[in-house]
């Protein structure tokens, strides 16, 4: 079984993701929002070993952590390769209107669609651009959890009105690439609660 824990991280705050294996000691991290210092203690403190760290996009409230996390754990950085703008311009990436000018240079960009494994979880990357060119979430269908980032929110969506966003491409990211997932599908979001899939599909006005 596949276990997922959230820490609520930073000025926004935004949902940090850890996922590992019942009685495993390897995770992968999701969107290291900020202290990544303290992320990567307190998964320690769990007992737990970073063995990725993987982005759903690259707005400053997901990536301030994440080369603290990089440098104490030595776990790979990864991406959809569609978001090399962002990742690598602080003005596109809003962190340099926030005061702390942040740049990240993945170890691995992947494509939309590729597989791949770590700490013994099989993930799929679906790009879903819209909140940002190279948006994108993680689908593992072992366990039928999909980590959307700000594509998706429980009964909302991501705003488009920041660099490289675009209102109608997340709606049609939505509704070709998460809408055909099972209906039970749960739904991890990049700010506030989970949801599922089939609660998105029948009640969420901005995809109506």
């Amino acid at each position: 079984m596949i276990r997922i824990g959230c820490y609520e991280v930073g000025m926004l705050p935004t949902n940090t993701y850890f996922l590992y294996r019942e009685g495993g000691t390897d995770c992968v991290v999701v969107d290291p929002a900020d202290h990544g210092g303290e992320i990567y203690a307190s998964l320690c403190g769990e007992g737990l070993s970073v063995r990725a760290i993987l982005l759903t996009h690259g707005h400053f409230d997901h990536i301030w952590g994440v080369e603290e996390l990089r440098k104490l754990s030595g776990a790979p950085v990864c991406a959809w390769e569609k978001e090399r703008r962002l990742l690598s311009d602080p003005q596109l990436n809003e962190s340099a209107s926030c005061g702390r000018p942040c740049t990240v240079a993945p170890d691995r960009w992947f494509r939309d669609g590729e597989s791949f494994t770590f700490a013994g979880i099989g993930f799929t990357l679906l790009g879903t651009p819209g909140h940002t060119e190279g948006s994108c979430c993680y689908y593992v269908s072992e366990e039928g959890l999909l980590l959307s980032g700000d594509t998706l929110f429980q009964l909302s969506v991501g705003r488009t009105d920041l660099p490289t966003g675009s209102m109608s491409e997340l709606v049609r990211s939505i509704r070709s690439r998460l809408y055909g997932l099972p209906e039970k599908t749960r739904v991890f979001p990049g700010h506030g609660p989970e949801t599922d899939i089939g609660t998105e599909m029948k009640f969420n006005s901005y995809l109506a």
